[in-house]
């Protein structure tokens, strides 16, 4: 499989894309941000009146495409890394920072799902209600634990699948370092 910006070599299988429902609802949520943002733009274009609830809804649907395409990237292994220190490490150092940094993504979303589910429980208790469209501002918190908890979900997933590759790499001889 090929790096982002190299090229395949000639008969080289194409890589297998994955089917992913996170694509699609940040996608989704994209295009209804875009088309509500037109339709505030137009409508004050002709009307001098802006529509206040569309900045409510499209903040809500920003947050939103970017916990499912973060979640996305974890299983794609498309997160922006940098690497200039860890290129110089063998192979192994290398493996093991990568498990290291999972795992502090994997806390860091844990801990993101069980605050964010405070919030939202705490909208809710003390009915908070949205300035714009006023309604319960829980239905817009809620979702961030629920969000945070799928990437959490899909960093240890990672984490598991790059432990297992690590191991199947080791027994075939490569932890020294040389090319799989």
């Amino acid at each position: 499989m090929t790096e982002p910006g190299e090229t395949r070599e000639r008969g080289e299988p194409k890589p297998a894309r994955k089917f992913l429902p996170e694509r699609h609802l940040a996608a989704a949520a994209m295009a209804i941000m875009c088309v509500i943002t037109f339709a505030n733009v137009l409508t004050r274009y002709l009307t001098n009146v802006s529509l206040a609830w569309t900045e409510e809804i499209s903040i809500f649907l920003m947050v939103f495409m970017t916990l499912t395409a973060s979640a996305a990237a974890f299983v794609l292994d498309r997160h922006i890394r940098v690497t200039i220190l860890t290129d110089l490490l063998p192979r192994r150092a290398r493996a093991a920072i990568g498990v290291l940094a999972g795992f502090a993504s994997l806390a860091m979303f844990v801990l993101l799902a069980w605050y964010g589910w405070r919030l939202a429980a705490d909208d809710r208790e003390f009915s908070v209600t949205s300035p714009a469209l006023d309604i319960p501002n829980w239905l817009y918190t809620v979702w961030l634990p629920l969000l945070a908890a799928l990437i959490a979900l899909r960093v240890g997933h990672a984490i598991w699948l790059g432990l297992r590759r690590d191991r199947a790499d080791e027994g075939a001889g490569r932890a020294d370092g040389a090319a799989p």
